[in-house]
């Protein structure tokens, strides 16, 4: 029955049978529902898709990052045997550039476990075909890692897990809900309230009618790599647009053919993302055990790690193609396109010195 109803279908029948149901599962099923899901049915990135990541902008963004991970791999002591783990590695574009470049360090192809986290099919295939030479192998899931330490990069992907959302009234915060309103889908509250001080300390002097919001999947993302690597060693590198420190307000945005769209319009054909709380994460790491380094945007970090020369080195061998260089480096570090919006965290073994986070 569920596989002849479209999304749209499922989600209707759900809220009829069932009563109004949570962001998160709203954000859940629009995503990754098994057969009809956002990520299980299309190819969503690139200029066919609804966005374009960094890695599809330039090839600098992957370099700079196996570099990164290069100086990592040798602060550990060239471990022979370690993982490399992306979560949710797109088209495969990243870990491309991202290993072209390291494979170049001596011991490092050898030692290399790649691993890769992914739900989408499409973008499994993809990947397969891009990093076939490598070896890859999915994960479906963090409990452990074999082989040594583990260094994780995760490019937009803690914005895709899904996110609830509380809004602040007079008896306590009530839960944002999607509902029925005349047949159509529509944003309503549940009628049962939860205290403040089940909320974090962050909000609790909230203004009434104050939206805040909490992902659970992300906290327990970092959670299990964080213990993994406590244990093994290595690190985790997160790039995504989101705050510094918890605070309020509805960052829940949907993205459809490069253009914003409604949250409840096209269950399945919408890209829906949430801006990342970096404290949060933060503070989930080091409870397991990890340093953190103070969060920086992604125009400091490339810069640090000098994606400017890295782009005066490509004009110069390719100069008809210098002012798409510029272009993209404008694009990946200007404090008016994904510069400054976009924040990179990096939880890691204690005595490690990630470079790019300290001016």
């Amino acid at each position: 029955m569920s596989q002849t109803l479209t999304l749209e279908e499922q989600i209707e029948l759900q809220i009829r049978t069932s009563g109004p149901m949570s962001v998160a599962t709203y954000m859940g099923l629009c995503l990754t529902h098994p057969s009809k899901g956002y990520y299980r049915t299309g190819e969503p990135i690139g200029t066919a898709g609804d966005f374009i990541t960094a890695p599809e902008i330039s090839q600098m963004f992957g370099e700079l990052i196996g570099f990164w991970l290069v100086n990592l791999w040798q602060q550990m002591s060239e471990p022979k045997a370690f993982t490399l783990l992306e979560l949710g590695p797109g088209r495969g574009t990243l870990m491309a550039d991202i290993l072209r470049v390291a494979c170049r360090a001596p011991g490092f192809r050898d030692a290399l476990n790649l691993r890769l986290f992914e739900t989408s099919p499409p973008l499994m295939a993809e990947q397969a075909a891009r990093l076939e030479v490598y070896e890859p192998k999915w994960l479906q899931n963090f409990e452990n890692f074999e082989g040594g330490p583990a260094l994780v990069v995760a490019n937009e992907f803690f914005d895709a897990l899904p996110i609830r959302q509380f809004i602040r009234k007079p008896d306590g915060w009530h839960e944002r809900q999607v509902g029925l309103v005349d047949g159509k889908r529509a944003f309503g509250l549940s009628p049962t309230p939860i205290p403040a001080s089940a909320m974090p300390e962050a909000v609790a002097d909230a203004e009434p009618d104050t939206l805040f919001e909490v992902s659970f999947g992300a906290a327990e993302v970092m959670r299990q790599l964080a213990k993994v690597i406590s244990k093994q060693g290595g690190s985790i590198l997160a790039i995504d647009y989101g705050y510094v420190r918890t605070q309020t307000g509805d960052t829940l945005q949907a993205v459809r053919r490069h253009a914003y769209a409604d949250v409840l319009d096209a269950p399945g054909e919408t890209d829906l993302s949430a801006h990342v709380d970096f404290g949060a994460l933060s503070t989930v790491a080091r409870s397991a055990g990890l340093a953190t380094q103070p969060l920086v945007t992604q125009g400091q970090f490339l810069s640090r790690l000098g994606i400017g020369e890295r782009a005066s080195a490509l004009s110069r061998s390719n100069p008809g193609s210098a002012d798409d260089i510029r272009t993209a480096l404008s694009r990946l570090t200007a404090d008016d396109q994904m510069g400054t919006l976009f924040k990179v965290l990096c939880a890691h073994s204690p005595g490690l010195m990630p470079p790019g986070f300290v001016a």
